[in-house]
Order: C-alpha cells, then structure tokens, then sequence
C-alpha cells in the first residue's frame, strides 16, 4: 500500500514521495485505494494476505480511520492469514507519534519508524523534521503500542568518521528491540544531494572507508544478538520482516497506490505491474477504469530469472540454485559461479543455496551482474 505524500522531501530520497498543499480530501482518495484493490483482487483470488505494508512517502500523515478501511477492505477480498503482519511506516514526529494508538486498534501490529539519526546535526542536514529527542520517545512509545517495533538509520555519511558511526549505533541499538534497518548512505539522481555532490558541495566515503563501515556495522550488530539477514536488515532470529522477505525470496504481492510494484502470478505466468506514479493522475486513472496499472506485463523466463538474483542474493541464506533453474530455463553458469567462490565473493552452503559471502556484499551489484551476465 503505497501513501505518496510527505510533509516535506527530503535531499537524499528519490522514492516516490510528493510534498501536497491545499485542501485535500483524504476519504475520496481513500476510495480509490479501495476501488484499486478490489479490481486487484479479481485478478487474484482466492489468496491468502501473509503481510500488509503501508509504505511511501509518510503512510502515518494518513487519519488512522483510512487505515482501518483499508485493512477491512483487504480482508473482505481475501483471507488474512492467522499471523499476518500488518506494518506501517510512521516518522518519529509528536504529531504523528500522537496516532499511534489510535493506529494500532485500526489493525496495524508492526511499525518501522525514519528515525535515521540519531545526532543533531545530521538529522538537519537529511531534512528530517524530528528532534532526537523526538526520535527517542516515539520509539519507546510505539514498543509500549505495538507487538513489533523497527527503525530506519542512515550511515556513511558525509563527514561521518567510523567512531562517531560506532558511538550512534551503540546508542541505537540499546534502544532498539528485535529489527533494525541500517542503510549506508548512497547518491541517487534527482535529489539535492546529487546535485550537491555533481558541484562538489558533498564530500562521500571512498570505496575503502565506505566498506570500513559496513564491516563495522556488521560486527556490533552481531555482538548485539542482532546479525543482518538481509543487506540493510538486522534482526534476532524469527523476527524479520515478513513482508520484505516476501520481496527478497521472489514470492507473490500486490502493489496498491501511485507508483506501487507489484508481482502477481495469473495463470501460470508471473507478471510485473505498476501503478502511474503521479497521485492525482492515478486517482483519474482509477476513476476511469478501476486501477492505476500503466505497465502489465508478463515476465520472460530470463527476466524473472534476473530478477531472482537481484532479490535473493541480498538474504544472508542465498538463492536456490534449483529454483533459479525452474524460474530462467537455464543453470547458473558454473564458470562465474566457480570464479566467485575462488575469490571469495559467493559460497555454496549445506542445503545447497548459493549465498554472497560477508567480502562480497559490499560489491553485490557486480556479483549479481557477472552471475547475470
């Protein structure tokens, strides 16, 4: 379920994220949401739901009884299974902390808070609008709320040195329970920040600094019960998040909302589907024929192989060799995958799934792309 809007954009995000001013009527929009999935669901029925994610732009501006309409409109087109994780993305703001509540009896069980500092001055520079403080308490506010709290940080930093990184993730982790997301700072197009750093206004981590980071970052998660099943995601065992790993393991969902992804299987075939990114275009589109779909499309068996090792190597317990042959019509090329295991780069574990190894998760975009070749 993807929600657009921000109270403001930030300078490093280039995710689908508009900032709206004006009158605005939330219920009519929600009306779309719900038009959206019912068209979705005739597409496929007869699914069980696993996980319901409220993404964005910031899901939490949204009033808690949107939240609960479209949960309920979930559950009347398909069967909620018994444990079904339902998150929200929330910002640690006390407006939006004050909701908390008020979200947590419309249904929703996990929140994933964009705290992503927790000093004051990087908080400024990534435009978030919170406090530390404020970070601090709808923290422990929503671990009061709700059955299974996460947050955001962003590290790698312009200026960041490795002890200042190290102080900053003690201090989170202490605070934090179960699920953390760490993400190392990166330049996307179309940001501010890349157009300060095309002017030299931005100064990154090198390659060797930057990879200093993350193994530091690796270490003082594990010594904390926390080790990174995924790339960016740290979490006790059992306490991952379901919904990404339904991502990272290639499984089936629906993308609701302006600019939502979605894989549905139809008949047999995997299709790639997305929504029009711009809101209130979407909404006319909905309006007009019942869904935002501005791509529909079935995958070949290359692509859905491709796809396959762009998600799965990211999980610490890889990809299955198997079923990547079952998805591309081919085995992996055993020359690339002997060449990665003699560098060190991949390895083949007890089960029989090829993982990227702790040296090669810094370089998994060349991993991926020479195992693709």
């Amino acid at each position: 379920m993807h929600w657009p809007f921000c109270a403001a954009k930030c300078p490093y995000c280039d995710f689908n994220s508009h900032v709206h001013r004006g009158p605005f009527d939330e219920d009519a929009y929600i009306e779309s949401y719900l038009t959206e999935i019912n068209q979705t669901a005739q597409l496929v029925p007869d699914r069980t739901v696993r996980s319901i994610f409220f993404g964005g732009g910031t899901p939490s501006l949204m009033q808690p009884q949107s939240v609960e309409k479209i949960i309920n409109a979930i559950s009347t087109k398909w069967q909620l299974s018994n444990d079904v994780e339902i998150t929200l993305e929330a910002n640690p703001t006390s407006v939006e902390a004050d909701k908390f509540q008020a979200i947590r009896l419309a249904g929703v069980n996990r929140v994933s808070l964009g705290v992503q500092s927790l000093r004051t001055e990087p908080l400024a520079a990534l435009g978030r609008l919170h406090s530390v403080d404020d970070a601090i308490k709808a923290v422990e506010l929503a671990q009061s709320i709700f059955d299974r709290v996460s947050y955001d940080l962003i590290y790698a930093r312009p200026n960041q040195t490795l002890d200042e990184w190290r102080q900053e993730l003690t201090q989170a982790l202490n605070l934090a329970r179960d699920h953390i997301s760490l993400y190392a700072l990166t330049i996307e197009s179309g940001t501010r920040y890349y157009d300060l750093f095309r002017a030299g206004k931005l100064k990154m981590p090198d390659g060797e600094l930057s990879a200093q980071f993350y193994e530091l970052t690796q270490e003082i998660c594990e010594s904390f019960g926390l080790p990174a099943y995924e790339i960016s995601n740290h979490a006790m065992p059992g306490e991952e998040s379901r919904h990404n790993l339904t991502y990272w393991q290639y499984g089936e969902y629906a993308g609701i909302g302006p600019g939502a992804h979605g894989r549905l299987l139809i008949d047999g075939k995997r299709h790639a589907t997305s929504t029009e990114r711009m809101p209130f275009k979407w909404d006319e589109y909905v309006s007009k024929k019942g869904d935002g779909f501005v791509e529909f499309d079935a995958l070949t068996a290359g692509e859905q192989g491709d796809e396959y090792l762009l998600m799965g190597l990211r999980l610490k317990t890889g990809i299955s060799p198997i079923r990547f042959e079952a998805l591309a019509g081919q085995k992996l090329k055993q020359q690339q995958v002997d060449h990665l295991t003699e560098i060190g780069f991949v390895q083949i574990l007890e089960d029989g799934n090829l993982r990227v190894t702790d040296k090669g998760w810094p370089v998994l975009d060349a991993v991926v792309a020479d195992l693709a070749a």
